[in-house]
């Protein structure tokens, strides 16, 4: 379903001015324990997140319409970014460096989702934004 939607914006994307739409999945830390391994996945991102914008997914995130995710998206391209990066922690959530370190924090509401559930939604949503952009009838809410 994930390559469907990545796929799918990546075609629509271009049309829009938008390049590259991956999925990247980093190891995750073998520490005992949750803030041992939080903060050891937290280092690894940093480091691989230099110098580009990237917005954290977290409970304590905006929680925007689609329409809005989608403006985001128009105003960074807009803007000259050229990586707009969406991190998703592991099991263990995000270390607070890499929240901080965020351009801004992303919610998609009060719960908890499953990793893999919250990747398909942002992929969805990603597909969806391009959709809202191009004036394409998949978004009918």
């Amino acid at each position: 379903m994930i390559v469907r939607y990545l796929e799918r914006s990546r075609d629509l994307g271009k049309t829009l001015g938008f390049t590259g739409f991956d999925v990247v999945e980093l190891p995750e830390s073998r520490a005992t324990r949750a803030l041992d391994r939080k903060q050891e996945e937290g280092r690894l991102l940093l480091s691989r997140l230099e110098g580009m914008t990237f917005i954290a997914l977290d409970e304590t995130g905006q929680s925007p319409t689609s329409d809005a995710f989608a403006q985001w998206h128009s105003n960074f391209r807009d803007n000259g970014t050229r990586n707009l990066v969406f991190v998703l922690g592991g099991a263990d959530g995000l270390d607070s460096t890499v929240i901080k370190a965020a351009h801004t924090k992303l919610a998609f509401g009060a719960m908890t989702l499953p990793h893999q559930l919250a990747r398909i939604v942002l992929c969805e949503q990603l597909y969806r934004a391009m959709t809202l952009l191009a004036g394409h009838p998949y978004h009918r809410a």
